[in-house]
């Protein structure tokens, strides 16, 4: 039966989810975005090639991105528990989605940065421009559309991955469709809060195009 109880919990489910996804994301986007700056400048087309630092960052990111989020959502539960104190409960679950998303925004990161036009990066290095000048305002400058696309992308996916973590009891949404819908046999249960994940997802893919159109100025002429 739906009661007011129900509608709290859905609630407080919603809030849940949108927590874990912001905060993993802003943490993924952390470590993520040096990672992708360092692959992009390390490549052997790269402003400053290294081919030793490339292949560790590019091993590690392609190991990291290969386990599935359950598995290392397990694995890490030590470290979650030493971090935040306890490895359940929407807080707790940040550890691994952030350390799930970092991998992925490195490489999404590398992919827009690369995108930028070569005769642009040609031209600042030319004008004896710094390194870290050409980072901040010809790479991430340039590609700050594809950069914004991505991290809609990547919003979306940590928010299914957060609603996996339900399976132990990773709090949001996803523990609510486990709990409430899948061990009790409750399909109503299971199909809206299916329902609000997918509205959360289409509202942050609609936020992001309508920021990426905005900050694009091949429109803005």
């Amino acid at each position: 039966m739906w009661d007011n109880t129900m509608t709290i919990m859905m609630l407080e489910g919603i809030r849940d989810t949108i927590y874990m996804t912001v905060i993993s994301t802003f943490f993924g986007y952390l470590i993520g975005l040096p990672i992708g700056i360092a692959l992009t400048l390390t490549d052997k087309n790269g402003l400053r090639p290294n081919k030793a630092v490339y292949g560790v960052l590019d091993i590690i990111i392609n190991i990291t991105r290969s386990v599935p989020f359950l598995i290392l959502l397990i694995v890490v539960m030590p470290l979650t528990k030493l971090i935040v104190g306890k490895s359940y409960g929407s807080t707790a679950t940040i550890v691994p989605l952030t350390l799930a998303a970092a991998p992925f925004i490195g490489r999404m990161v590398e992919s827009s940065l690369k995108e930028v036009n070569k005769g642009v990066i040609e031209a600042a290095v030319s004008m004896g421009a710094k390194t870290s000048t050409i980072v901040l305002k010809v790479l991430i400058g340039e590609a700050r559309t594809s950069l914004i696309v991505g991290v809609t992308i990547v919003l979306g996916t940590v928010l299914g991955y957060s609603a996996m973590a339900g399976v132990v009891g990773g709090g949001g949404l996803g523990d609510i469709a486990i709990r409430y819908g899948y061990y009790r046999y409750n399909t109503p249960v299971m199909l809206v809060t299916l329902v609000f994940i997918v509205i959360i997802v289409q509202l942050m893919q609609y936020i992001g195009t309508f920021i990426s159109k905005k900050t694009d100025h091949r429109n803005n002429h």
